[in-house]
Order: C-alpha cells, then structure tokens, then sequence
C-alpha cells in the first residue's frame, strides 16, 4: 500500500478501514482521511512501480484535438496516482472526490508543486461536466467501491454511465480491479456496443491480489467485439480462483457477444438501445421483440413489442404494462407467444412490459411510473399527436380471492399471517382435481418479507365427518382453526376443507426431494434392509415439508428443528400438522443442535475408529445414533439487507458448514435451500461449500428468477456423476410412495436439473 509518515495516525486510519463496512458513505471516507491525514497517501491496489510501464503507453497512444490529453481520475482519494501521470507530463488531470476532507487535503498538497491540476468536491455518479470532455478516464478502485452486494449495481450503473458520457469518441475508460465476479459482471455488460475492450493483468509484487485494468475505447461504430485479453487465459486460471473467475468471466461474456452477433436472443440494455443496436426506435417496426434492462432509482427487466398491423386502429402508440414479481414466471407473461398476446388485447402498437421483483416491493406504484417514465418516454415512437399520452397497464398479483385466516405476533418471528388464496391461473399439476374448480391454497406469510412465501399447501375437502361433542373436548389449541374454518365455510357454504400432505405446491421442496437422487442406492439399500433413515430438518415452517416426506417415505425418522415455538403451534393448528414416533419436533436453535450432534460423535470417536463410526451410522440411525443421514437447512434470514434471504447467515459460515460435515457420515447428505438476489452472495455460498464438501450439486429453480438455488454437499469421495443421475432417479422414484402420480412426476423431472459444481 502507500508510504506511511506518522505510523500511530496510519494505523488507527488503517484499523478503521477493517471496520469500514459501507464503501459507499461519504461520512465513512471523511472520517477515514482525516484520520490518515493529508501527508499519508492510501493505494487501493497497484502502485506506480507496477502500473508505469502497462498505464503509460495506453495514455501516449491517445490522441486529442487540443493538444493535451484531457484526463479525468474518479474517486481519487489520496492515492499518488495523480502526482505520478502530472510528473511523467501529462498536467492535464481533473480530480474528483465525494469526500470534501480529502479533496482540500490534496489540493494544499500539490498547490505549489503541481500547480496546473485541477481537484473538485463530486459525487461520480452524478458529475457535474460536460459531454465528451475528456480523453481518459482513469478508474483506480471507484468502481469495486461502489459496487457493494448490499447496493447492488445502482450506484456502479449509474457512475459507468456518467464515466462514458463524459468520454471522447476515441477516448479510453481505464479501469483498476480486483475483478471480482459482480463487478466484472456490470463492467463488461456496460461496455458492448460501440467499445473495444482489452484486459490486462498487473504483476503485484507484495500482495496475493492480482490487479486487472480493464480498457475500454470509445468507438464512433456500434460494433460489437469480443475481449481480447494480453495474458494467457489457461495459465492464468491454473493459478488461483481470482485468475480462474476472470477466466470464466471473459467466456461467458464473450459467449454473450457472439451469441449476440449470431442472432441470438440476448438481453439488451436501455443505452445499447438508444445506440440503435435494434434499428431506429423511433420507428415502429411490426414483430420486433426486444429484451432489455433498464434503471434509473430502481433496476428493471422488459420486453419492447412492436405489434404487427391490425384491422382496427391502434388506440395508443405506446404503453406499459406492469408485471408484479407474483406472476412474472406464467405463460402469459414469460413466453413469446404470451407476450404477443398482451400486446394484441393492450392495443398498442408498442408495448414495453416491465417486470417487477422483490427490489420493488414497498415502493408506490406511482414513484415506480415517475421512475419509469422519462425511460419510456425516450422509447417511445415517433408520434405526430405531442399531447398523446402513455398508458400505464398492470398485471394483478393474481390472486381472485384472499381470506385472511390468522394473525399472530412471535417474539422471534414478528408478525405471521396465516391466509387461504384462490389464484386466476389454477396449477397445472394438481392431478386428479377438477381443473374447472376453483382451488384454494392455504399459505404462512412473514410480515418481514411478505414477498416470500414461507409455506403453501393445497386445502381439499375433508371427507372424514366431524364429530361435535369430541371437537367441543378438544377445543383449546384448535378453537382458533376452527373459527378460521367456520368463517370460511360461511363465507362459501362448502365443505370443510383440509390441508393435502400429499401435494407440494413449493416448487423448490420438489427440489430438495429431487437431490435425494445422490444418495439414492444409500437410501435403496437402508429400506431394503428395514433400517431407518434419518433425517433432520432445520426451520419448521408451517411442517409441510417434513410431513410430505413421512407420508411418501416410510423409511424416515425425521426431526425437524425449530427455534421459534409459534411456528409449531400455526403448523398444529392451520396446517394440520401431527407428530409421530417416525416425527418429532425440537425447539431448539438449530446452529447449537448441530454442534451438540458433532460433539457427541466427537466423543463417540474417542473408543472407536472412524470406520466403526460409519458402520454404525449405516446400522440403524432410530435406534440410538444422533448423527443424521440427511442434514436439510431450510430456515429464513431475520435480516436480509446483507443480500441474504435464505438461510439466515449463521447457517452458511464455514465453521458451521464444517460442524455439518463432522456431524454427518460419509454417505450423508446436506441441503441448503439458498435465496438471494446477489450474485457476489450466491458465489460466496457456494465457495465456502466447494471448500469443506467433497462433492457439491445445485438445482437453480427456473421459475424463480435466479434467486431460488438449492444446494447439495456430499462428504463421500466417491459419488455419482451427471451422467449417472437418471439411473439413480429411477431407484428414488421406485422409494416413493406418493399418492399423487404427478406429484412423483415433478420431483423426478426437478433431478434433471442437477448440476455439479465440484
């Protein structure tokens, strides 16, 4: 890092930055450089030993109508870098920085010295400069600041675009990083059509972290290039992860790129649009179908339509139609013949669909129109009518009916809503019902993430007769269930209705099942021989998950783990929820339960050798042994600002993952049920995973918009390959003992989607 002159000052500034954890908060940086003092220069990454000979032939090589080199630095901190390019000659470098501490520091130390740089209080992502003013502009660790999981890539969006703008034709946007796989994933996106982009690798001579400075230059053409790179990409990647994830990286981005120009069907983004990536958008142009991305406040995904002519007029030359997260993944809304649909029935003869996701949720839908309309406005064609006015349309959440049932406040949960919904679109795989009725789902809510659906089950006429007088001599713990259910049967004057165990209407317990596959001759085996196998689920919920697997497989004990005692009661009351001798509930913190199991096997270890430890656990684990064949975590996060929904973040802490590993035996099994929008939090995940599991499978939930992942670690070194999967689903299918056929179904379907990550 830089030279420190007064160590005491530098370390205490240096202390503080461990604890720094918003990159983004002007606050944070004054206090950090005040700290450092205006003497003490901080480098983020490679000093100016290791840039000179890489920086300083891209600059010589720039050209500019002036004379001299126009160059801007962003997020300059007290980093030298500056002092250095003005030493080699080129004077003509403008500072910015949001940190008003810093920028007087460095003004008062290169007012004498270097008199002809210019420094400015800025924030980056809104520069107050003009268009196409300079030749450079040259990123040293702006950009990996901003781009903190919890922000997303809001600010980092809105810097590059400002970073561009700002460029000359032919001018370069230079970039420093540590490339991590979020950053790289906007970096390059940002810069498609219209740039040349190469990437260079920067020795470091004192630091594990390689340096990367990615070069982007501005072309008048809006052809699309591939990456080059100045590095060899196999030697590179045989090094370590961060040279292997630059590796992948490129690829997948280049992938992109020449699948783009081959036609394919990629996602755009609003500025590739504006370029005319896709012809003149002021035009109409019938059957054109865009998928592009777009952002200002907030960050959306659309589809631009261009209807094809009609018979009758169009009654508006632009519209937008809403589609809430809810209902994003139906047909209607998800397929291209769906699509054209909407676009037919809006009569419009352009439709722009937008669609929401759980970033939205809690914001009006009036400050989402104000969002999106100086966006639509620009895509909008030509309109001889200035007055004409752009519709905004919506999708309903798709809910027809919704009957609140319950409420309760938990101590440890917070508000929990138990309600009965019958959707506008009914399931297409609920079997044997009559798909003319209107089925009604019951489901558990959390006030703390409304828009995640903790547990939903089908409800079905109870065929069984209710006999009052012994309801009456029952009515303690079930009087509210019954109210909740007398309420309804007024309401509909139908039958009483109860919960189907036999049905999952959780596409991801379909998920969980289906990895069950990897350990399929295990569990063949275990029933074959009438042993028991033991399963141990983390986070209740409403208990559909471990009473699906009682009923479909017999040869389970299982124990469910829970921590808050409400969750117990809502599943006994509302979910019809029963504990057997096969079924046993603890409340109990599910972290501590866990290294109670490792700690008992550790002194189990203590009179016999590790094999005898396996052979007992293969024995019969309801008799006696604490460790677990099956190890599910299936718990929500109390707090997901850190980009984590599901599990909480206890669960997925390398000390824990390794209390899991010792806990179960060498055919064991360990499912995380992952939700998270942040691709840096899903990477770190599945990272620490690959670390302590021998062999590691996910299941990514289409349907869930990249967010729902599920995740399988093995503690064998031997197991299975992709290639060997439809043969041990066969023998999983075989262990089920579903009553619904379609149920089986869409559980053996789900382990075509297994992948395997290591």
């Amino acid at each position: 890092m830089g030279k420190k002159k007064g160590a005491s000052k530098a370390d205490a500034a240096d202390d503080f930055l461990q604890t720094l954890e918003d990159f983004t908060s002007k606050e944070n940086w004054d206090k950090f450089f005040t700290l450092r003092g205006s003497d003490d220069s901080f480098e983020w990454y490679a000093e100016w030993p290791q840039l000179r000979d890489s920086l300083l032939p891209l600059l010589q090589d720039s050209s500019s109508s002036s004379g001299s080199l126009q160059i801007l630095v962003p997020g300059c901190g007290n980093s030298r870098l500056s002092e250095h390019l003005y030493d080699a000659g080129l004077r003509d470098v403008t500072n910015v920085d949001f940190s008003k501490v810093v920028i007087s520091d460095m003004l008062r130390r290169n007012i004498r010295s270097r008199p002809e740089m210019r420094w400015r209080v800025m924030d980056i992502t809104k520069m107050q400069l003009g268009d196409e003013c300079f030749d450079t502009v040259l990123d040293k660790g702006a950009l990996d600041a901003l781009m903190e999981p919890e922000v997303g890539t809001k600010l980092g969006s809105q810097y590059l675009s400002e970073a561009k703008r700002v460029l000359k034709p032919g001018g370069k946007f230079i970039c420093l990083t540590l490339a991590e796989s979020h950053v790289l994933a906007l970096l390059f996106s940002s810069f498609r059509f219209g740039w040349k982009m190469t990437v260079h690798s920067i020795s470091q001579k004192r630091s594990s972290l390689k340096t990367f400075m990615v070069v982007a230059e501005k072309e008048k053409s809006i052809v699309l290039h591939e990456i080059t790179s100045s590095f060899d990409l196999l030697s590179l990647g045989r090094n370590d992860a961060q040279g292997s994830g630059m590796c992948e990286a490129l690829e997948s981005e280049n992938q992109i790129r020449r699948d783009c120009n081959n036609g394919s069907d990629v996602l755009y983004s609003h500025e590739d649009l504006k370029l005319g990536v896709k012809g003149d958008l002021a035009e109409l142009t019938g059957g054109r179908r865009v998928k592009f991305s777009l952002g200002s406040n907030f960050s959306y995904r659309a589809v631009l339509l261009d209807a094809q002519k009609q018979t009758e007029p169009f009654v508006y030359h632009c519209g937008v139609f809403l589609v809430p997260k809810t209902r994003a993944h139906e047909w209607l809304f998800c397929s291209e013949e769906g699509q054209w649909q909407v676009v037919e029935s809006s009569r419009a003869a352009r439709l722009i669909m937008v669609y929401l996701d759980s970033s939205h949720n809690g914001v009006s839908m009036e400050d989402i129109q104000n969002d999106l309309s100086p966006m639509v406005t620009q895509l909008a064609p030509r309109n001889d009518d200035e007055a004409a006015r752009i519709p905004y349309m919506m999708a309903s959440d798709g809910i027809k009916k919704r009957t609140t049932v319950h409420e309760v406040t938990s101590s440890l949960t917070g508000e929990v809503v138990v309600e009965d919904v019958v959707y506008e679109s009914t399931p297409s795989n609920t079997g044997g019902l009559s798909p003319s009725a209107d089925l009604a789902f019951r489901r558990l809510v959390f006030k703390r993430t409304e828009y995640l659906i903790q547990s939903e089950a089908l409800l079905v006429e109870d065929g069984e007769v209710v006999d009052q007088s012994q309801t009456e001599k029952t009515k303690n713990a079930s009087q509210s269930k019954r109210k909740g259910n007398k309420k309804r049967n007024q309401e509909t004057s139908g039958p009483i209705m109860k919960v189907s165990h036999d049905y999952l209407a959780s596409s991801y317990h379909a998920g969980i099942i289906s990895g069950f596959t990897l350990v399929s001759s295990y569990l063949k085996k275990a029933e074959s021989s009438g042993n028991m196998v033991k399963t141990v689920i983390i986070g209740l919920g409403a208990g559909l998950l471990p009473m699906f697997l009682h009923g479909c497989l017999p040869f389970f004990s299982i124990e469910a783990v829970e921590l808050d005692p409400v969750m117990l009661s809502v599943g006994k009351d509302y979910f019809c929820f029963t504990q057997t001798d096969r079924l046993k509930v603890h409340i109990a913190d599910g972290i501590k339960y866990i290294r109670d199991i490792t700690n008992s096997e550790s002194s189990s270890e203590k009179t016999s050798d590790a094999v005898s430890k396996t052979e007992s656990a293969s024995s019969n684990n309801a008799e006696g042994s604490t460790c677990p064949d099956i190890l599910i975590i299936d718990v929500d996060s109390a707090d997901s600002s850190g980009g984590l929904t599901c599990p909480a973040s206890e669960f997925i802490e390398e000390t824990f993952l390794l209390s899991v590993k010792r806990a179960l035996p060498q055919h064991g099994l360990f499912v995380v049920n992952l939700v998270s929008r942040s691709q840096s939090v899903k990477d770190m995940v599945v990272s620490r995973m690959k670390k302590v599991f021998d062999h590691l499978f996910s299941l990514q939930l289409e349907e869930e918009d990249d967010v729902n992942v599920v995740l399988f670690g093995l503690c064998s070194e031997s197991v299975i390959g992709e290639c060997d999967i439809p043969e041990s689903a066969v023998i999983l299918e075989e262990l089920l003992k579903c009553q619904r056929s379609e149920t089986k179904q869409s559980i053996i379907d789900s382990t075509n989607k297994l992948k395997c990550w290591k």
